[in-house]
């Protein structure tokens, strides 16, 4: 593979999804479970507000991706389904929905991401610390996952969040560097860099993500990956970008499953514990397995 070649040099419109991201649609028994208790206990999921093609999937064998802080993101990243504006207070309560909903599903393995909250002092942390706290308490047995945000940088509220020791500590790239000022408007790459180096100094096993198919080269994506095992992160993941509309940042390739396999490969080499590399992978994909 030529690492100087573009991956499509035109930015078009979507074309048709080919095969292999086709998925079926969300049914059974224990989807309609999950769908229930999120409902009655007012939870908020990525797996709803990212759009997220294996809701289905999941769903269905009983797990979810807990959205904490709300459902509206005071960030606008060019490729993310999730509402920009001008969130409410935080709920106080929320964190004892969170936990009692993870007892009630008997998972194994929670994920728990949050809107940005760049309107809060403190990022969210508190909140986060408390959900944490309260999904402990509840169900003692169950592996946590935080898929964070980089809290602007303001270390000392990061620091709220590891001190409650998360089995896993996420924190996504989502691109490569030339194009991350475009995909993550108000966020940094060197920053995010920056959370996953500080969380692996704390001992915490450290994890994240980007998307193909924005543009970015096959050397670029490498250079993402060493700089990832820079920080020694555990666990990277590679997915397709999927355009949630047409207000979204366009599709530029779909990446063909080979090209997925490839990079896993590459990561291996590099010392990644775990990659999970594919065009439906997204951060919580077989997340469980990455605690072991």
């Amino acid at each position: 593979m030529n690492g100087e070649s573009i991956l499509v040099a035109e930015a078009a419109t979507p074309r048709r999804k080919p095969e292999w991201l086709r998925v079926k649609l969300p049914n059974g028994e224990n989807y309609k479970k999950v769908r229930a208790l999120v409902t009655e206990h007012k939870l908020h999921t990525i797996c709803q507000s990212g759009n997220c093609p294996n809701m289905g999937e999941c769903w269905g064998a009983g797990t979810a991706t807990f959205m904490i802080l709300g459902n509206i993101c005071t960030r606008s990243c060019g490729f993310c389904n999730v509402a920009t504006g001008r969130p409410e207070a935080a709920d106080p309560f929320e964190p004892a929905r969170v936990a009692r909903s993870v007892e009630l599903m008997g998972v194994k393995h929670c994920v728990i991401t949050s809107v940005d909250r760049d309107d809060m002092p403190d990022g969210g942390a508190n909140i986060w610390a408390k959900t944490i706290r309260s999904v402990r308490r509840r169900s003692p047995r169950t592996k946590l996952e935080t898929l964070i945000p980089d809290f602007k940088g303001e270390w000392q509220n990061l620091a709220i969040v590891t001190a409650e020791r998360p089995e896993v500590l996420s924190h996504n790239l989502e691109t490569v560097r030339r194009l991350s000022k475009e995909v993550r408007v108000q966020a940094k790459y060197d920053r995010s860099l920056e959370v996953l180096f500080r969380a692996k100094k704390e001992g915490l096993r450290t994890k994240s993500g980007i998307m193909l198919g924005l543009g970015e080269t096959e050397k670029e994506v490498l250079e993402t990956l060493d700089d990832l095992r820079s920080v020694n992160c555990d666990v990277a993941t590679i997915g397709q970008y999927l355009q949630p509309s047409k207000e979204h940042l366009p599709i530029i390739e779909f990446v063909h499953p080979d090209r997925f396999a490839f990079f896993k490969e590459e990561g291996l080499k590099r010392g990644f514990r775990f990659v999970e590399s594919g065009p439906l992978v997204r951060s919580s994909y077989h997340a469980e397995k990455h605690v072991l």
